[in-house]
């Protein structure tokens, strides 16, 4: 049998909040009237309108009731979109739990609607009950992913604390939606991460290892794209995620140069990141699509490393990994030092930790020259010689 796709005709409307600011306010005069959407409904044959902006439940049903067809606001959409792009669990459980929470207001709403309705069979009595267990069920499972995600960030955190003591460097890849951060990843550690030019293509962490010329190892983790007007229900439910650019030693700001809008997508995820306690990490700008578009300049640049790159082609990168080396903590020296025939096991940590650059044998022992932080200069300074 064949199963033919059905695609529904959509309007987007744009929705005047009062706020004049570029950042959480697109319009730049008031909306058209209600009655003129009705008309374009009609006209074109419409099935959903959707709203830039987040609607209340009562806007979102009376808008509905005048349209006469189905009404979307922007963080349905997103959480839609989300739905669709999570496949790891702990993804899969953020899109849920923020879709609950969303709902639940707006099914309290129509539960207020159902009690105009009256009593009587079929209108208010059975109608409330099957309300109150629905709120029920939504609670209960509600708490049930917040438990579940619990569990999951404090298995985060103890990778975290062992990276930490192993002396591991993090970086965090941020950016809006669709500025290239995937495909950034799979350019410098060729970590297979699924990157398309749509809004939200990857939504799950991942964090692959690279290792720098001085041996130093840094983990990068992708996390997923800001968009501008977030839910704030959608930054708490992927908190567990976006920790990880909390926790990193320094981030890697991913911006799409091709965009028009550039400049506010840089600001948009400054705000977030400030808003969830990033703000004052080290960031590296990368300007990234340059094969695109080779002359932007930008607005402001507040970031001490910044680079022009493409993710996709590769230009550019090896002045990133540059950023990178001068911007991870932990920068080496190179030292001498000579160790005893006796302490062969010293020998065998430096080449397996640490960038051994030469080595020679003497009679008094191996004579290695080696790339040290400070910490392990102070393990080795007993056999550093300085001729």
């Amino acid at each position: 049998m064949d199963i033919k796709e059905e695609k529904e005709r959509v309007i987007t409307a744009g929705l005047h909040t009062g706020r004049r600011d570029h950042i959480n306010d697109t319009t730049e005069e008031s909306m058209r009237e209600l009655e003129e959407l009705k008309n374009a409904v009609k006209s074109l044959d419409a099935q959903i309108v959707v709203f830039d902006d987040e609607l209340t439940p009562g806007q979102l049903r009376n808008i509905s009731d005048a349209l006469g067809v189905r009404v979307l606001d922007r963080s349905m959409l997103i959480l839609d979109i989300f739905a669709i792009r999570a496949h790891s669990h702990e993804g899969k459980l953020q899109v849920e739990l923020a879709q609950l929470k969303y709902q639940l207001p707006r099914l309290h709403g129509w539960g207020l609607e159902m009690h105009r309705l009256g009593a009587g069979i079929g209108t208010r009595g059975p109608g409330e009950t099957q309300l109150e267990i629905d709120r029920r069920h939504i609670r209960t499972r509600i708490n049930y992913l917040e438990q579940e995600l619990k569990e999951i960030k404090k298995r985060r955190g103890l990778i975290r604390g062992r990276r930490q003591k192993d002396g591991v460097i993090t970086a965090a890849l941020v950016g809006y939606t669709n500025a290239g951060k995937s495909t950034l990843l799979n350019r410098l550690t060729d970590a297979g991460v699924f990157a398309e030019d749509k809004l939200f293509a990857t939504l799950d962490t991942t964090s692959r290892r690279i290792v720098l010329d001085d041996n130093r190892r840094i983990i990068l983790t992708d996390t997923v794209g800001f968009i501008r007007k977030l839910p704030h229900y959608l930054i708490e439910a992927f908190k567990s995620t976006l920790e990880e650019a909390v926790a990193a030693d320094f981030l890697i700001h991913v911006i799409d140069v091709s965009s028009p809008e550039a400049d506010n997508q840089m600001q948009v995820v400054s705000d977030v990141l400030s808003e969830i306690g990033a703000g004052g990490k080290p960031v590296i700008n990368v300007y990234n699509k340059c094969d695109v578009k080779a002359d932007y300049i930008p607005r402001q640049n507040d970031a001490k490393r910044h680079v022009y790159i493409s993710a996709r082609t590769g230009m550019g990168l090896d002045k990133l990994m540059a950023a990178i080396y001068d911007t991870a903590p932990g920068g080496k020296r190179e030292y001498r030092l000579m160790i005893p025939y006796s302490e062969g096991n010293i020998l065998s940590i430096l080449h397996s930790r640490e960038k051994v650059l030469s080595e020679e044998y003497t009679e008094g022992g191996t004579l290695v020259a080696v790339l040290l932080d400070d910490v392990s200069h102070s393990r080795y300074k007993e056999f550093e010689i300085n001729d």
